[in-house]
């Protein structure tokens, strides 16, 4: 197996990992948005920690050292975060789910401003095919909503390329501290909103665990694969590569909790697997015209 083709099945295991989220969330009895966001992160915190202290034998104080790095790469991630957590609250999650999508436009956009990265022509048709394939599926409650909560789920997309984007600058260092310092930033601010907005920190046993799993294997698992798949694989590429999570989020929801799984979403989602699978069989960006 070559680097490229390692990369892109640690990016594509990534939205596996990334799409059984909604199931959990959906699981969740009490906790609300910011308690998971708060709980969520400092799980990440300590997972990513752990795994660059005794698997990665990372130095801290490399922290510091490449602190622009990781700060941007966190800040960007953070909006990500927070940008969908605020699109899901206030807008329709069509529109949400629509716009998260647009990650993979932004991403082939900015690759050849900020990247000596030239995405070839199967790419694109990819991203136009998987983002076709997102129209199908949420076309018939695509259209209401807030739109601010439209501008944030455009935010968290965007603040998702920038990350990727920045793992690609940064793929000669250690990147893994940059899912750490999102980490950081986003418990810091969840902690904030709740404690001035006179909420509780406590939780119940069973959300307590499901916030766990999410922040340890789910968020924090897919973060790590995505991050080490970037090594290897073109910015737009990735983005595109972790759209399978868009369709199998129904899928687990509907094999374990019975939620109606509609038409749109089986055709919708055939095109978005099509399109991943055929960029991560197919796509060559070394060549514009391939």
């Amino acid at each position: 197996m070559t680097d490229k083709s390692f990369g892109i099945l640690l990016a594509v295991a990534a939205g596996v990992l990334w799409s059984t989220i909604g199931l959990s969330i959906k699981s969740l009895e009490q906790a609300n948005v910011f308690q998971i966001l708060f709980y969520r992160s400092i799980f990440i915190c300590i997972f990513i920690g752990l795994l660059l202290h005794f698997f990665f034998r990372f130095n801290f104080l490399d922290l510091l050292k490449n602190w622009i790095s990781y700060t941007f790469g966190g800040t960007a991630l953070f909006f990500a975060y927070i940008g969908g957590i605020y699109a899901l609250l206030t807008t329709s999650a069509a529109n949400a789910l629509l716009l998260f999508a647009c990650a993979p436009i932004f991403t082939a956009i900015l690759s050849p401003i900020f990247l000596t990265e030239i995405i070839s022509l199967r790419t694109l048709l990819s991203i136009f095919i998987a983002f076709l394939g997102v129209l199908i599926m949420v076309w018939s409650d695509f259209g209401g909503g807030d739109w601010k909560g439209n501008l944030s789920a455009i935010i968290s997309a965007m603040g998702f390329s920038f990350f990727t984007i920045n793992l690609r600058i940064n793929k000669h260092l250690q990147m893994l501290p940059s899912v750490f310092s999102s980490g950081i930033i986003a418990s810091i601010v969840a902690f904030l909103i709740i404690l001035f907005s006179n909420s509780s920190f406590q939780l119940i046993d069973k959300d307590f665990m499901i916030i766990f799993i999410l922040g340890v294997f789910q968020v924090g698992g897919g973060l790590v694969l995505y991050t080490l798949g970037s090594k290897f694989v073109p910015a737009t590429q990735l983005t595109l590569l972790m759209l399978g999570e868009v369709f199998l989020g129904p899928v687990w929801v509907w094999a374990f909790i019975g939620e109606e799984i509609l038409y749109n979403t089986i055709l919708g989602g055939s095109l978005i697997c099509f399109a991943v699978l055929y960029n991560a069989l197919y796509s060559n960006t070394g060549n514009l015209m391939k």
